[in-house]
């Protein structure tokens, strides 16, 4: 999302800003009612959601027209597209029943409806998007006169429009389908939290446990943002977040303000691999592939903790390099205190982790998660109002079994514990402030899930022409073809496709888009299906840091006060490491925990990738207890590029070499110590 378009989300402000605000409850309550109870039927839930977020985008989006017709037209807009929703609901047994065959009124409906998602991705996103699906639509209806493999049959309009708008093949296909369930609900789940105090007590934390080593400050965002991302899954929501205090603690301790940008940007970015979250990548992930989302966060979880060990690793080098210290410790927060204040938010993560691993859907473990996030945030406002700690044990013991009425009444239960504390909170003192932050958590979910609502919608236009058309076969085979006596060279080019899309577009078409095309190429070539997938998120993921248009780095720049490219420049080579670890997975599988990995395969794997890790920080910082020559980092590299080979005796070549390096620097180290003594 490219939150230069977005005007100022004023919810308090006039009466079109009070009309947005309870847009977006009504918008969050439509998603908890359908997630809890199901009323409506999958069809009608996608249509319905997409329409509120057509009506929202619209009214958000008001900045490329004279500033009086600005707020009517927009408003129309929205509105029309809510009602075009709503024809899905209202003729749905109609529709089911002409299916193939679809009147006047319906392409016209769909036809409105599919220039409404592009023009709100053109205001959310960019043109970038647009252009690329609109070039997918034309090649669905003029493909046939295309020379070669890639020509089609043709298709009609009528035919085209109504596989694209109605069904499940189009702008309703799984992405919507994974928004309107799982993603909106994590996306609340994170405003809860968030609202309730998640950063502070995530920033005291790390600032009390890594603030005072060499380089805290950087340490404190990356740690920070890693523990963000377990719950919100956006790297640049976490970068305007927890940014706007790691950057200028950075700052303020001697990091250059580019680097004090990479590094929070790439933290940032890490949340969406990070579980049990991740992104929203990760659901639709385990939608498409058809596993369980367990299986996503499982194979997630040794790249991710390797991620976020590379930037640990950069930043505690470039400290030393720039000879740069801590913060003193009797300024950092005691991490047990603000940990022991603030426990109880914390019960909701390890319910939500619980459930996840125990084989619920995230479906369900995000309902459950988000209402005993609303118990909590609640039962503590009516809580502090009681007199006594015994009368306070009891209320919350009290609380605990009407909540787990939940065992034999359902959802239904908590949702009737939070109705009551809601009621309770209108008549004690300081409650209604409470009932504001629930609101607001409310609201800011709904915004938040509009960049990737609408995304979700556009692409579906791809993945309908590609259904519709079998043109993702044509690429796959053209890959196949190319790479057939070569993996390297396949990978190679899909981490290329996924670098230059990702310069336009966000990490989730990007992913969809990538997924289609390459990810069955390399399926054909021999890499384990969640691998290959994974292959392909990584990068989309990492497109977000690679200039020129890198959408983290941007978001940190007004924040750094210097320009998104540099601070993009810097986030790479932070990052480097990343670039490799999905090569390492394909090549060794058991780093994602795939096939039947043992104890001892999967220990060797993440000691060859922790080398390699450490011998890229050498080569990319030039310091390693002294400044590293360069004839040194180009052997750190290389030393780094054997482990990743994966060829016969490359890990006995590049273990040897890392050995001969690091003793070479610390006998030179201990040389210079002994010298100055």
């Amino acid at each position: 999302m490219q939150d230069a378009h977005v005007a100022p989300f004023g919810w308090d402000k006039g009466l079109q800003g009070r009309a947005l605000f309870l847009i977006a409850i009504a918008f969050s309550a439509f998603q908890i009612v359908v997630a809890a109870y199901h009323p409506l039927s999958s069809q009608v839930v996608r249509a319905i959601h997409v329409g509120f977020m057509l009506l929202m985008t619209f009214a958000l989006m008001q900045h490329w027209l004279p500033r009086r017709s600005v707020p009517a037209l927009a408003w129309l807009l929205g509105v029309l597209a809510l009602l075009l929703a709503s024809y899905h609901w209202l003729f749905e047994s109609d529709l089911i029943v002409r299916a193939g065959d679809p009147t006047r009124a319906d392409i016209v409906v769909g036809s409105l409806t599919l220039l409404l998602v592009f023009e709100a991705a053109r205001r959310i996103m960019g043109p970038a998007l647009p252009l690329i699906c609109a070039a997918f639509f034309a090649y669905a209806l003029f493909g046939q006169h295309l020379p070669g493999d890639f020509a089609h049959r043709g298709y009609g309009f009528d035919q085209l429009i109504e596989h694209l708008t109605f069904g499940t093949e189009g702008i309703y296909g799984i992405p919507t389908y994974v928004s309107a369930t799982y993603i909106f609900l994590f996306i609340l789940f994170g405003a809860f939290l968030e609202q309730a105090g998640m950063i502070r007590l995530f920033t005291d934390f790390a600032l009390g446990t890594v603030g005072h080593t060499r380089g805290g400050p950087a340490k404190v965002s990356v740690v920070t943002s890693g523990m963000m991302g377990t719950i919100n899954g956006s790297g640049v929501a976490n970068v305007v977040t927890t940014g706007q205090f790691t950057i200028p603690l950075m700052k303020r301790f001697g990091y250059r303000p580019e680097f004090a940008g990479g590094v929070e940007a790439t933290s940032s970015m890490g949340g969406q691999i990070m579980p049990p979250v991740m992104g929203a990548v990760a659901f639709i992930m385990a939608e498409t592939i058809g596993v369980a989302y367990v299986e996503i966060v499982k194979a997630a979880i040794i790249p991710a903790l390797l991620y976020f060990v590379t930037a640990f690793w950069m930043v505690h080098l470039e400290a030393g390099r720039a000879g740069l210290h801590g913060i003193p410790k009797d300024e950092c927060p005691d991490p047990w205190a603000a940990v022991r204040r603030q426990w109880y938010l914390l019960l909701p993560l390890a319910v939500l982790v619980g459930l996840l691993f125990s084989g619920y859907t995230p479906l369900f473990s995000g309902m459950v998660g988000l209402a005993l996030t609303a118990v909590l945030i609640l039962g503590a406002a009516v809580a502090l109002r009681l007199r006594g700690n015994a009368l306070r044990f009891a209320f919350w013991i009290a609380l605990g079994v009407f909540c787990a009425g939940f065992f034999k009444w359902g959802i239904s239960a908590i949702l009737s514990v939070i109705a009551g504390l809601v009621l309770l909170c209108f008549f004690v003192s300081g409650g209604r402030a409470t009932l504001r932050i629930a609101a607001n958590a409310l609201a800011d979910g709904a915004r938040h899930a509009l960049p990737v609502g609408v995304a979700c919608a556009l692409v579906g236009v791809i993945i309908g022409v590609l259904t519709l058309t079998g043109a993702a076969t044509t690429f796959a085979n053209a890959i196949i073809s190319l790479g057939k006596d070569n993996l390297l060279l396949s990978l190679m080019l899909t981490m290329l496709v996924c670098l230059l899309l990702g310069m336009g577009i966000p990490t989730i078409p990007n992913y969809i888009i990538t997924s289609s095309l390459a990810a069955p190429a390399l399926l054909e070539l021999g890499v384990p299906l969640i691998v290959s997938h994974m292959f392909v998120f990584y990068f989309g993921i990492l497109a977000d840091l690679t200039p020129p248009v890198a959408l983290a780095a941007f978001a940190a720049a007004p924040i750094a006060g210097v320009s998104g490219m540099r601070i993009g420049l810097q986030a790479v080579r932070v990052a480097l490491a990343g670039f490799v670890v999905p090569y390492m997975a394909v090549y060794a599988p058991e780093l994602m925990l795939q096939g039947d990995p043992t104890v001892l395969a999967v220990a060797w794997i993440v000691f060859k990738a922790l080398v390699a890790i450490a011998l890229w920080g050498v080569a990319s910082i030039g310091y390693l207890w002294q400044p590293v020559s360069w004839p040194l980092r180009i052997w750190a590299f290389l030393s780094a590029l054997f482990l990743v080979a994966a060829l016969p005796i490359t890990d006995e070549i590049g273990l040897g070499s890392a050995a001969l390096l690091f003793g070479w620097l610390a006998w030179r180290q201990r040389r210079s110590v002994v010298a100055t003594t």
